[in-house]
């Protein structure tokens, strides 16, 4: 019978940061190295795992437990300009609000109000 390295316990600090939104993995590795991130007051490095009630801080600000789960909502002020119309998709092919927003969070926009 073999044995079996037991599971690292938590998950990594990268993968909690990008759920958040924060950015990318890649680009939260390099915060975590230049040492913007910090876990229960401690300046976290590469390889950390976290659980949940840990006090994780991006530059000081505490990472509310909605954005460690992906939960935050993010509110984007767009001033349209004349011509363009409020909708997905229009079937006139005039141009869309949502035209020229980036493919990253197209999916994820809702227009409200005119």
């Amino acid at each position: 019978m073999t044995k079996t390295a037991p599971e690292p316990e938590g998950e990594k600090l990268q993968k909690v940061l990008a759920r958040a939104g924060l950015g990318s993995r890649r680009e939260l590795e390099h915060w975590i190295t230049d040492g913007r991130i910090t876990v229960n007051g401690v300046v976290a490095k590469l390889g950390d795992r976290v659980q949940s009630g840990q006090d994780i801080r991006v530059d000081g600000h505490s990472l509310s437990a909605g954005a460690r789960h992906g939960t935050r909502r993010r509110v984007i002020i767009y001033s349209k300009p004349e011509g363009q119309v409020c909708t997905m998709a229009d079937p006139e092919g005039r141009p869309t609000v949502f035209d020229h927003r980036p493919m990253t969070i197209q999916r994820a926009l809702r227009s409200t109000g005119r």
